[in-house]
Formats: structure tokens, C-alpha cells, sequence
């Protein structure tokens, strides 16, 4: 049977054509158009733990630097990481596929505890940027006292 798109939805065919029309109008519920280069993750990936003592966040930001980056915490647990990835000119040619992105973004990621913002430390290294926020004093965990009577 020749398939054109008039024909009867029939069989496996027409199964796998409903299919699909309802991940369309899944993706269009949404605000997507279907095709993956809108279907993104965002940017940067953060990972964020903690010790006795501080904070720890670690973002995945390659071709960037540190000029190119601010980084606030405010409110005691609110980290910011804002900057923009710059895209490379091509002088000649033209780009077959383009998967990376570019632009302006900001994360914010609230911490798990308060810290304290005077003493927050930034490094970027082979493309990996590292917060070391040490906790607020009032965060840290103390140790109790037990008295006997």
C-alpha cells in the first residue's frame, strides 16, 4: 500500500502517525516547536554540596572567563551566576550545526544554608567554575553540651 497524505491511518502506520501528533501537541502545550535545538537544558549545569563548613557550587562553563562573570549571593542563600557566551564569528563558510548556545543567562540556585557573602571565593579552571562559600556563623552546627543533674 503506497502511503501520501490523504490516505486512511491504518495498521502500524497509523498507530505511530497518532503518535506522533500527540507528541506534537504535547510539545506545543508547552510553547515548543518539537525540534530539539529549543528543547534544551539549562545553562550552566550547577552541582551544589556542603560540609561542616561551607557551601560548594561548581558550574560547567567552557570558552568562558572570569571577567565575563558576575556572581552575587544575596539574602543569605541566594547564589546568582550571570554572564554571557560569546559567539565565535566565522570569517568564511557557514555552520552546518550549531548546538552550543550562546548569549546572556543567569542562574539562580537557592543554597541549602545562609553564608557568608563577604567571604565567598571564585575560581575558574579548565572550564569549570568553583564557589567556595563558607557558612554563616549561624548555619554552622555547634555542639551541644549535655549537663547531668
Amino acid at each position: 500500500m503506497l502511503m501520501t497524505r490523504n490516505a486512511p491511518r491504518t495498521g502500524l502506520w497509523g498507530e505511530l502517525s497518532r503518535f506522533q501528533d500527540e507528541m506534537n501537541r504535547l510539545f506545543d502545550s508547552y510553547g515548543l516547536d518539537g525540534s530539539w535545538p529549543t528543547f534544551a537544558v539549562t545553562f550552566p549545569a550547577i552541582n551544589v554540596w556542603e560540609d561542616g563548613e561551607t557551601v560548594f557550587a561548581e558550574a560547567e562553563l567552557p570558552g568562558m572567563e572570569l571577567g565575563d562573570l558576575e556572581i552575587y549571593v544575596t539574602g543569605g542563600n541566594q547564589l546568582t551566576i550571570k554572564g554571557e557566551r560569546q559567539q565565535p564569528s566565522l570569517e568564511k563558510g557557514i555552520w552546518h550545526r550549531q548546538e552550543r548556545s550562546f548569549g546572556a543567562f543567569a542562574r539562580v540556585i537557592s543554597l541549602p544554608v545562609d553564608v557568608d557573602p563577604d567571604k565567598v571565593e571564585a575560581r575558574l579552571s579548565g572550564g569549570v567554575l568553583t564557589i567556595t562559600m563558607p557558612k554563616s556563623e549561624t548555619a554552622k552546627p555547634r555542639k551541644i553540651t549535655v549537663k547531668t543533674e
